[in-house]
C-alpha cells in the first residue's frame, strides 16, 4: 500500500472512530452531523466525500464493523474454551459483557439501529445478527449432540437474552453488571439444558 493509500485509509478510520465516539444513549446515529464528524476527525467537511458517499454509507460501514468486532471477539472466546475446557456459557457471557463495557457505542449502534427508522440499517444489523447466530449454530452442532435445527433455535434464544442483557448493562455499575452476568449464565444454562432434553426426547408436534 502506497503512502497516499495509507493516508486515505487513516483518514477513513478517523471518520469511523469519530462517529462512534459521538454516539450516546441520547445521541443516536441519526443525530450525527457530517460537519461534526469531520471536525472531530480533523478534516474539512468537503473532504468527507472522498471517503464515503454520504452519512448513510458511513453508518452502514459502522454496523458492519461493529458486527465483525463482536463475532471476532466471540470466536476468540470459543478458542479459549476449546483449549482450556472452560464453560462455553460462562466464558461467552463474560466475553460479551466485556465487549459491551469496552465498546458501549459500538453495541449501542447495533442496538439502536436494529429497530431504527432506516430499513437499510435494520437490514444491515439483522444481517450481522444472522451471521452471529450461524457461527454459534456451527459451534453447537460440532460440540454438542444437537442437530442443526435445534442448535439454530438455541442460538437464536441465546442471542435474544444476551442482547437484552447488553442493553441493560449499558447503564449499570460494575456490581450490577456482575449480578446481571450471573443471571444470564443461569438463563443460558436453562436454555441449553432444554435443548439437550429435546434432542433426546422427540417433541410432540
Amino acid at each position: 500500500m502506497g503512502i497516499r493509500a495509507q493516508q486515505k485509509e487513516k483518514t477513513r478510520r478517523s471518520l469511523i472512530d469519530a462517529a462512534f465516539h459521538q454516539l450516546s444513549a441520547e445521541h443516536g446515529f441519526s443525530n450525527l452531523s457530517l460537519r461534526e464528524v469531520a471536525r472531530e476527525a480533523g478534516i474539512a467537511p468537503t473532504s468527507f466525500y472522498r471517503h464515503f458517499k454520504d452519512m448513510n454509507e458511513l453508518g452502514l460501514t459502522m454496523v458492519d464493523e461493529g458486527g465483525l468486532m463482536l463475532r471476532q471477539l466471540m470466536r476468540k472466546a470459543r478458542q479459549r474454551i476449546n483449549r482450556g475446557g472452560s464453560s462455553v456459557i460462562r466464558i461467552s457471557t463474560e466475553t460479551f459483557m466485556e465487549f459491551v463495557e469496552s465498546n458501549p457505542n459500538v453495541f449501542r449502534l447495533l442496538l439502536q439501529e436494529r429497530s431504527g427508522n432506516s430499513a437499510a440499517f435494520r437490514k444491515a444489523v439483522n444481517r450481522e445478527i444472522k451471521h452471529f447466530v450461524e457461527e454459534l449454530t456451527d459451534y453447537l452442532t460440532h460440540h454438542t449432540d444437537l442437530d442443526r435445527s435445534l442448535a439454530t433455535i438455541q442460538s437464536e434464544a441465546m442471542l435474544i437474552i444476551v442482547f437484552s442483557a447488553g442493553a441493560e448493562a449499558l447503564d449499570m455499575e460494575l456490581e450490577a453488571r456482575t449480578q446481571l452476568a450471573k443471571r444470564v449464565i443461569l438463563q443460558l444454562t436453562m436454555i441449553a439444558s432444554g435443548a439437550h432434553y429435546l434432542s433426546n426426547h422427540e417433541p410432540e408436534m
